[in-house]
């Protein structure tokens, strides 16, 4: 066994015990080791910080894009954000012991199904720093340890804060190997970590197609996926432009390096002239590149570069996760629903339209994790939905979609309680 091999599995073994305590640990413990994590958090401000402007230089002299320069990038506002994000798991539901159902035998046997924590799980991502804090926060919640791998781009950040939210929870009397970050950049780190069955329950990878199908081919423990955001945004013939416009520059615009904005626009061919006449516009004065169809381009005068640019097929199939923005005609809702289905992720897409039957038709048929009627693609998000902070956005149908949030970081168990029956 290589030397990482061994020390992957020692740092496994550490986290196996430490679920074991995390487990049993009545709210108020976590609530309070919650606490501590992000007063250490606060407390190592400088120290995150120093970290990360080391990674930010190194991303810039390896001529990362500016949308990801963005993602990795932490300043005080960013580092309080963190802190600010762990206190509001403390503030959530414990969804450990809660009681999903209840039902009694005719003999009087009593069954329960109640949540349980999952165990150990590995988190495997990249880029975006506090996704370290979000994920250690939110398995420590559900009663799970988390063996957090990030990404090299943002490895002495990651360290930095792992380091100070380790000494959170020792400090709140917790095992502070419930929180621990694989110290190698190593692609050989996610095979190992994938393949520890009988320490690792459960491994997310959140990140590129590489990475992701990296950790499938190698997995031999579960696997919940997050993959690419190809989001799409369809503009129907009875959409109100206006409305529709806002949403579109919202969804390209707002953050465009996040997973949930939109990377395909679809337009009827009864209003695209009109949309692209404003909200085309509107999009290229914000700094996007249209990758259009002949259809499109046709509609915005032809080809103008560098914004507006004839799109092949692979741009149709590419999270681009900057100021880039794929552009389809088409003829119906159902031409557009058959694009999403041969061309999406299956993470979130959205209609504009005023038509009922055209929007349900919509909802009922796109197959993604979050589905949209006159709304953005943004409010993918568990903070926006609801949930708290998350894990990420999953793509999978088994056992979470969607963000995974607290609920969906446990499994659970039937408890059955009797007074002596005998089957």
């Amino acid at each position: 066994m290589s030397d990482l091999a061994q020390q992957i599995r020692e740092l496994a073994q550490r986290a196996r015990v430490a679920a074991a305590t995390v487990a049993l640990a009545p709210s108020e413990v976590k609530d309070r080791a919650l606490s501590a994590m992000a007063d250490a958090l606060l407390a190592a401000r400088a120290a995150i910080l120093a970290a990360n402007a080391v990674d930010v230089a190194a991303g810039e002299r390896a001529g990362l894009s500016a949308a990801m320069l963005d993602r990795l990038r932490l300043d005080e506002r960013r580092v309080q954000a963190m802190a600010d994000a762990v206190r509001g798991v403390a503030s959530l539901p414990d969804p450990v012991g809660r009681v999903q159902r209840e039902w009694a035998h005719a003999n009087g046997v009593r069954f329960a199904k109640v949540s349980v924590p999952i165990g150990v799980i590995g988190i495997i991502y990249e880029s975006r720093p506090n996704v370290t804090s979000d994920a250690a926060a939110l398995c420590l919640k559900a009663g799970n340890a988390v063996i957090l791998r990030g990404g090299s781009e943002s490895f002495a950040s990651n360290q930095a804060i792992a380091h100070a939210l380790a000494a959170g929870l020792a400090a709140a009397g917790l095992p502070a190997e419930a929180v621990q970050l694989i110290p190698s950049t190593e692609r050989e780190a996610v095979k190992q970590l994938c393949g520890l069955t009988g320490l690792v329950d459960l491994v997310i990878p959140r990140g590129g197609r590489s990475l992701i199908e990296a950790v499938v081919a190698h997995a031999r423990v579960p696997v919940i996926k997050h993959y690419d955001g190809i989001c799409a945004l369809y503009v129907d013939a009875a959409a109100d432009l206006a409305m529709a416009e806002q949403i579109a520059l919202n969804a390209k615009c707002q953050r465009p390096g996040v997973c949930n904005a939109i990377e395909t626009l679809l337009l009827h061919r009864a209003i695209a002239p009109r949309f692209l006449a404003g909200a085309g516009r509107a999009l290229l004065e914000r700094g996007v590149q249209l990758r259009g169809d002949a259809e499109t381009l046709a509609l915005l005068g032809g080809a103008q570069p560098p914004r507006v640019v004839a799109a092949n097929a692979e741009d149709f199939r590419t999270e681009f996760l900057e100021l880039i923005l794929a552009v389809k005609v088409a003829g119906s809702a159902g031409e557009a629903i058959a694009h999403i289905a041969a061309h999406g992720s299956h993470h979130s897409d959205a209609i504009v339209t005023d038509d009922a039957a055209v929007a349900e038709k919509f909802l009922n048929a796109v197959d993604s994790a979050v589905v949209y009627w006159n709304a953005s693609t943004r409010f993918t998000d568990g903070g926006e939905m609801g949930f708290g902070a998350e894990i990420g956005i999953s793509t999978d149908r088994l056992h979470a979609r969607g963000p995974m949030g607290l609920e969906e970081l446990t499994t659970y168990k039937y408890v059955a309680r009797g007074i002596g029956q005998v089957r």
